[in-house]
């Protein structure tokens, strides 16, 4: 591992730990991704994380702050886009149609995406409005 790639890895365990301290199991490689859609039954909370700001200060306490709510989804994972590319990647390709952004979350039935919220929805907006956003998908769909 390179130096950069080791000072990545350590100043991104924070944010890593943020969501599976939460419940969120992490996905790193393109097989653990395939593995997971394949096998998925209900729903699932996909969390594409990010270093950026309003992955720290929006997205990750949006995601953490929904599940207090009582519906919530039945599986929770995360890839970290720049980190675990190759999954990163494997995911985005099962998020058809969603055009790749990071951080971003999409709910999950049984395998297919029935509700999105790209970069663009999180950016400028309050962690309520995001948390409202996401606790509206699991009553819907969870």
């Amino acid at each position: 591992m390179n130096p950069y790639e080791a000072y990545m890895k350590e100043i991104s365990q924070p944010m890593r730990d943020e969501l599976t301290n939460a419940g969120f199991s992490e996905l790193t490689t393109s097989e653990e991704v395939d593995k997971f859609i394949s096998n998925t039954k209900g729903t699932a909370l996909v969390f594409v994380n990010s270093v950026c700001g309003c992955a720290a200060g929006l997205a990750r306490p949006s995601a953490r702050e929904s599940l207090a709510f009582d519906k919530k989804p039945d599986q929770l994972v995360t890839v970290f886009a720049g980190q675990d590319r190759e999954a990163t990647s494997r995911m985005r390709d099962h998020l058809e149609g969603y055009e790749p952004s990071s951080p971003s979350m999409a709910l999950l039935k049984d395998g297919q995406v029935v509700h999105f919220i790209p970069r663009e929805e999180i950016e400028d907006f309050e962690v309520e409005e995001i948390t409202e956003n996401l606790t509206g998908a699991y009553t819907k769909h969870c």
